[in-house]
């Protein structure tokens, strides 16, 4: 049973949100990171083998964490319009979304949309730890399904 606490699921949160791979120590309750070469595409992989190397090398100890895909981000994104209480930022977001290149018109536009800023930072924040508590539980219930099968 993978236990992990909520100041670590709140650092691996936001490290995948910055795009970073995270692997939790089991034995150890340590937090390491590598890029995320998929989403960084030119990174130098070099400057991360020394870590690579560890992970692969004793993948059993280690839990990975991903980033969420474009299509749970996508729905991060439309979800946050349902809690916007300003119309008009509201229907920006939507028409963001509906368009072409939703997530740099949606980026754009959060920029730009003064204290919403903040509250989207924090609304991402949450469904990020929601999605590391959710991956928490299916490894957990994939771990008593292997279990039972012995």
């Amino acid at each position: 049973m993978i236990t992990i606490s909520k100041e670590k699921i709140k650092e691996i949160a936001e490290y995948l949100d910055c795009g970073m791979i995270c692997y939790y120590h089991k034995k150890s309750y340590e937090i390491t990171t590598i890029i995320d070469f998929d989403s960084h595409l030119g990174a130098d992989e070099e400057l991360w083998e020394d870590v690579i190397n560890e992970v692969e090398e004793h993948r059993d100890d280690y839990v990975e964490f991903d980033r969420m895909d474009s299509r749970e981000s996508f729905r991060v994104m439309s979800d946050f319009t349902e809690v916007v209480n300003d119309s008009a930022l509201r229907e920006k977001l939507i028409d963001a979304l509906n368009g072409p290149k939703p997530f740099g018109n949606f980026k754009w536009i959060i920029d730009n949309s003064g204290e919403y800023r903040e509250i989207w930072f924090e609304f991402k924040n949450q469904k990020y730890i929601e999605w590391v508590e959710e991956r928490i539980s299916d490894l957990n219930s994939m771990e008593e399904f292997d279990d039972s099968l012995k």
